[in-house]
């Protein structure tokens, strides 16, 4: 067995056990409950998918919120028509997804760099338009789709009763309570079936990373150019990247509907599409791990970050003067709450300017700087000291 393949067993174990941990080693950071923690395994499914395009081929994407939405509205009538039962919607969800980034990308490909970008941010907002208006017939427009009690559901034998997104059964949002070292930790159904989801994305991922193709795709991101001036044709290549892409984005928009049964055109915004990219800047793009940490580092500052307000302050700051206190509280509130998009904005800053290769890159300096000083200490890999002149 090479090294390559056993650092790869090792990387997807410890990833595993760190993932399927989750509801236990976040919640000391007041992350571990269930909607959150869902999220962050299904924006990390997106951004995993998003990071096969950019961070292999180079090609940056302004509009894969296209395919995120669309595979919500997939899932969403899999449940209308069909069965509550998530399977369905989710292979459907992916379908639908490929199927549609197999037409934009066809069609946006013919253009690289800017081009290209701009081009798949005008599909996605052509998107959001017709879910808002043309196509209200199928996307309900600004309401969204929903399940109603009267879908047929011709799969669930006309089941009466308020419905709910399952497992062969298996309510979907049913969450245990337990406790763990004393801290109360919940598991809920949904979230392990989007982790088990996410470690076997993570597994497609590494293994198209490794593979040949994916060596062909860090060729077209080295240069494009030279590999046409060969004679060989690169766009089969991006358009496979991009449809997996699409595919990955079409699965997570078929999680979000298979948590909540519920599908709006709100998904498909620009702002949705600027969001997976921030996250696989920020973790690191063209790295394994690096997509699923941005995604849990935004999906944090969203959710915990956001709900602080100065009362939290005001208790976080009780140990100084009361002058000093409310003059830190009105400084810190500017970074919480509704301001914490400045916070974000401050620490991607930071990353991009002292860490381009994200947080990843972070990681890796940090390692080799405390392995180069533990060398030091026990005199292996020290230099010697220079003779005086």
């Amino acid at each position: 067995m090479t090294p390559t393949k056993t650092n790869d067993r090792i990387l997807l174990a410890v990833f595993s056990l760190l993932v399927l941990a989750g509801p236990i080693l976040l919640a000391p950071f007041g992350a571990g409950y269930p909607d959150l923690l869902q999220k962050f395994a299904i924006y990390g499914i997106f951004a995993l998918g998003f990071n096969i395009l950019f961070g292999l081929t180079g090609y940056l994407s302004f509009g894969h919120a296209a395919f995120l939405g669309v595979g919500s509205y997939a899932a969403v009538w899999m449940f209308k028509l069909l069965s509550m039962n998530v399977i369905p919607a989710i292979v459907f969800a992916v379908i639908v997804g490929g199927l549609f980034s197999l037409v934009i990308g066809y069609v946006s490909l013919r253009r690289s760099g800017i081009y290209f970008s701009i081009l798949t941010l005008a599909f996605a907002q052509m998107s959001y338009n017709l879910a808002y208006s043309v196509l209200t017939p199928i996307t309900n427009g600004e309401t969204g789709l929903q399940v109603t009690l009267d879908d047929p559901r011709i799969l669930d034998g006309g089941a009466s009763g308020q419905p709910f997104s399952n497992l062969f059964g298996l309510n979907m949002i049913e969450t245990v309570d337990a406790s763990v070292l004393g801290m109360p930790v919940q598991f809920n159904v949904g979230f392990y079936v989007c982790a088990a989801i996410l470690i076997g994305c993570f597994y497609i991922s590494m293994r198209l990373f490794r593979s040949p193709f994916g060596m062909m795709l860090k060729a077209v991101k080295s240069n494009q150019n030279r590999m046409s001036y060969t004679g060989l044709n690169t766009r089969p290549y991006t358009l496979a990247a991009f449809v997996i892409s699409g595919m990955f984005a079409g699965l997570a928009g078929g999680l979000l509907a298979a948590m909540d049964p519920l599908a709006g055109a709100e998904r498909m915004q620009w702002t949705a599409s600027g969001e997976v990219v921030l996250m696989t800047i920020l973790g690191g793009a063209g790295t394994l791990l690096g997509p699923v940490l941005g995604a849990g580092l935004i999906k944090y500052f969203e959710n915990i970050f956001s709900a602080i307000n100065e009362g939290v302050l005001m208790d976080f700051w009780s140990f100084l003067p009361e002058t000093l206190q409310h003059a830190l509280v009105s400084v810190s509130s500017l970074f919480v709450g509704e301001g914490w998009h400045l916070t974000l904005g401050l620490i991607f800053m930071v990353i991009v300017t002292f860490l381009p290769g994200g947080l990843i890159e972070g990681a890796s300096r940090l390692g080799r700087l405390v392995t180069n000083r533990g060398k030091g200490e026990n005199g292996a890999a020290r230099p010697a000291p220079a003779p005086a002149e």
